[in-house]
């Protein structure tokens, strides 16, 4: 694209902290659950899978009845440096030997410590009796 020779109109900015994500079809997102991106882009729940991307945190339950992209989620990131509690898994539990290290999807509620087959949740920046205080990669 050419460089401007006018003043262009701005496009609208967006919420620091917020994204919109298209949910892929026939998926439903529970608000609260931790939300992937799959290898197609679109959002989906957190499961044991090594191709899905970490947003966040739905912010509000969405169902997609119909085809990808129909609907979409409003996913609060961990911009501004907030870390998300989420449940941490019995049987490979986060520790705290884990904080600063990356953690893993278990599914759409809970992280681990078992990297294989499984993607990055994000960071471990807290253990306790709770569950683990996870900040998001982006």
């Amino acid at each position: 694209m050419a460089a401007l020779t006018s003043a262009r109109m701005k496009g609208e900015p967006r919420s620091t902290g917020f994204l919109t994500l298209p949910v892929k079809g026939a998926t439903t997102i529970y608000g609260g659950a931790q939300v992937c991106l799959d290898a197609t882009g679109y959002a989906v729940p957190g499961a044991v899978a090594t191709t899905l991307t970490t947003m966040g945190i739905a912010e509000e339950t969405v169902v997609n009845a119909g085809a990808d992209g129909a609907k979409t989620v409003v996913v609060r990131t961990s911009a501004g440096d907030l870390d998300h509690l989420l449940e941490n898994d019995g049987t490979n539990p986060v520790t705290i030997a884990h904080v600063g290290k990356d953690v893993y999807v278990q599914d759409d509620q809970t992280v681990c410590s078992l990297a294989t087959g499984r993607s990055v949740a994000g960071k471990c920046t807290g253990v306790t009796s709770k569950g683990v205080y996870v900040r998001f990669p982006l």
